[in-house]
Order: structure tokens, then C-alpha cells, then sequence
């Protein structure tokens, strides 16, 4: 499956795709989760969350 794809999928609410795009997003959310050398759980929990929303109001 295509990126364009997965995402259409996640669009329509497909857990496995939204899962899929969260383990391909996951090393970039996690680099902005670091703060200070430390690991921020909530500030990567609200990253995966506005991720999430993005991918409902993604247009294509």
C-alpha cells in the first residue's frame, strides 16, 4: 500500500492505517518530545494527537 493510500484509509477511520502512520511518524514524534534531554510522555502523547487531527483534516 502507497502512502496515498494509507492515508485515505486512516482518513476513513481504518485503525490499522492510522496505526501504521503513527509507527512511521513515531521517530519524528518522539525527536520532538525530547526537551532538555528528556523524554516529554505528555508532549509526545498531544504530538501523536495532533497528528491524528491532521490526518482528519487533510484535503486531497
Amino acid at each position: 500500500m502507497n502512502f496515498k493510500e494509507m492515508l485515505l484509509q486512516a482518513k476513513a477511520s481504518r485503525e490499522s492505517a492510522i496505526m501504521a502512520l503513527l509507527e512511521m511518524y513515531k521517530p519524528l514524534l518522539v525527536k520532538y518530545a525530547i526537551i532538555n534531554g528528556r523524554f516529554d510522555e505528555d508532549l509526545y502523547q498531544e504530538l501523536c494527537i495532533t497528528l491524528l487531527k491532521c490526518i482528519q483534516l487533510f484535503r486531497m
